[in-house]
């Protein structure tokens, strides 16, 4: 394998970390492009591809991320990443990367990935989620590089289904065009492999990913108003915000509140680590759920974080939000057998990093957007 540098110079409006040889190094284990490296769950991944001696290149447009996460990567691991400027939806730019590195594996998460807003915008969805991995795809294919981590998402399981939910219930019978594109996509990747035997995929199905690195350095700065729980329970245990809304406590749970399963993100990323090692020696296609395989309820979860931040969160009862459901969890056992998945921190650590990101970092990345 070969070491490289970088410099930074702009091309047609697109700004490129240009690699530049310097010796041969038999550290570097595979080159890997991430595209949306610069989001929340790209960027912790890009630290443990650093970390575990791959050289990683990234692809982002940041529509909903900051360079600046990138950066920021670069400073916990003392390495540098190879980093591009771009839209996937654009071959141009894509054909660009694939010239100028040899590349041994994709992880696929650029992507939209707000339920509220692909339910006002689906078209938007559609274009940016399937066009662009359809695209992605393409080129991949142009440039015989057949080795993809997929970013999909729990969404994708029937809506009447009971946890924990396994890989092998039903899924498509999705409650927003958000799900419906991760549903898409898996379907296109399946007969992207029945058509040709070299391809090697794996289909990551998030459950709840919350937490930050431990540094402070990067974590989750959701644009606008926050749809998820962390980063809005955090916002109001430092004053950003007033108060939190829990969405009704009348579902059959035990405090009436819903269910989630929440993994850290640095597991997260770790098991990203772990698919792709997968992916590398055989191939085929599989999905596995990556999720901590246990629930807490909105109010234990705002419980732990008031202990962390030793505050009381505010919040007040509104009313249902469709398409919630009672209790989802993780059966994560086809993980832990296949791949060697297991989580690490459990909710306590989940919550002081996260408070630990917030502190230092109220506005998020948002002076360097």
């Amino acid at each position: 394998m070969f070491c490289f540098s970088y410099v930074t110079f702009e091309t047609d409006s697109i700004y490129v970390n240009k690699l530049i040889y310097y010796g041969e190094s038999s550290d570097i284990l595979a080159t890997i492009l991430v595209t949306g490296g610069g989001g929340y769950i790209g960027s912790h991944t890009c630290v443990e591809l650093l970390n575990s001696n791959h050289c990683v290149i990234s692809v982002d447009n940041y529509c909903n991320s900051s360079k600046e996460s990138l950066n920021r990567v670069e400073m916990i691991t003392g390495k540098k990443i190879i980093s591009y400027c771009g839209d996937i939806r654009n071959p141009d730019i894509l054909r660009k990367i694939f010239r100028e590195n040899k590349i041994d594996a994709v992880i696929h998460f650029a992507g939209l990935k707000s339920v509220k807003e692909s339910v006002l915008n689906p078209l938007e969805y559609y274009d940016n989620n399937v066009c662009g991995t359809i695209n992605l795809c393409e080129i991949m294919k142009e440039f015989l590089v057949k080795n993809l981590v997929f970013s999909s998402s729990a969404t994708v399981y029937n809506s009447d289904l009971t946890s924990p939910f396994n890989e092998e219930m039903p899924v498509g019978k999705v409650s927003s065009p958000y799900g419906r594109t991760k549903y898409v996509i898996e379907e296109i990747l399946r007969d992207l492999k029945n058509s040709d035997i070299e391809w090697s995929i794996s289909i990551l199905r998030y459950f709840n990913p919350v937490g930050a690195h431990e540094s402070g350095l990067i974590g989750e700065d959701p644009l606008g108003i926050p749809n998820n729980l962390m980063p809005f329970v955090s916002k109001v245990a430092l004053g950003i915000f007033p108060y939190l809304t829990v969405f009704s406590k009348d579902y059959n749970t035990r405090d009436g509140t819903c269910i989630r399963d929440y993994i850290h993100v640095m597991d997260l990323a770790r098991g990203h680590l772990l698919a792709l090692e997968k992916i590398l020696s055989e191939n085929g296609i599989e999905v596995y759920n990556l999720g901590s395989g246990m629930g807490y309820s909105v109010l234990e979860f705002i419980d732990a974080f008031e202990k962390i931040c030793e505050s009381k969160i505010n919040y007040k009862i509104g009313e249902k939000r469709q398409g919630d459901l009672p209790i989802v969890y993780a059966d994560t056992t086809k993980a832990r057998e296949e791949l060697g998945f297991k989580v690490i921190y459990d909710i306590k650590k989940m919550c002081v990093d996260t408070l630990n990101w917030q502190r230092k970092n109220p506005s998020g990345y948002s002076n360097t957007r």
